[in-house]
């Protein structure tokens, strides 16, 4: 089963409706160990995202990915907006000139996207951040491709793999990010920046997953 362009751009468009219906709850988490401002600048972000997807609507997957993250990077404040935007131009940069993607292309673009935001981010597995969402989901995803997995099936396992990694994330001790500031008391509190990125991973499994 391949992942068409236009599937691609119904992915954004319902992220971007995710990211609106949750934006107070990602503020919520992120006023307990962050700068309260999570939810509304991915909130800012998407909107911008939405406009700008017409205009390139006609475009290959990579490129769509790409102007995503480049809409981001000049809209999202904090460390969200250049994590984000890494997230999408790695992805893109995988996907160039694709007008559909098969799992594997979607495993190796995720993968790209998981690098680059340890690159940029300097952050690992166990350090309370989005890549502990991202990192279970990635290695889960490879597996179920090389396993032969369902396109459903492995979408559904790794967005469950990044669940996993985002509950994990509770009773950590934040150790990167303003919510290091906090030491101990940053435990017993989910990382909002793991939480959005659960949501995107959950919304390709509601926008992508379909029985073969």
């Amino acid at each position: 089963m391949t992942i068409t362009k236009a599937e691609v751009l119904d992915w954004l468009r319902a992220y971007g409706q995710v990211i609106e219906d949750q934006k107070d709850y990602l503020t919520e988490l992120d006023s307990v160990i962050g700068d309260a401002d999570h939810g509304a600048n991915m909130h800012r972000g998407f909107k911008a995202v939405l406009v700008k997807l017409p205009s390139v609507e006609d475009k290959d997957i990579g490129t769509i990915l790409k102007t995503v993250g480049m809409t981001l990077l000049s809209t999202v404040g904090g460390a969200g907006g250049p994590l984000y935007s890494t997230l999408f131009i790695q992805a893109g940069n995988m996907l160039n000139g694709k007008e559909e993607m098969t799992l594997s292309d979607w495993a190796a673009a995720l993968e790209a996207a998981k690098i680059g935001v340890v690159k940029l981010g300097k952050a690992e597995p166990g350090d309370k951040t989005m890549v502990d969402a991202l990192t279970p989901a990635v290695e889960v995803l490879r597996k179920a491709t090389e396993n032969g997995h369902t396109t459903s099936d492995a979408l559904e396992e790794s967005a469950q793999a990044a669940k996993e990694g985002m509950e994990a994330t509770i009773p950590l001790v934040a150790r990167k990010g303003r919510a290091s500031y906090l030491g101990e008391r940053s435990a017993g509190h989910q990382d909002p920046g793991a939480t959005s990125s659960f949501m995107l991973l959950e919304t390709a499994v509601k926008v992508w997953a379909r029985k073969e």
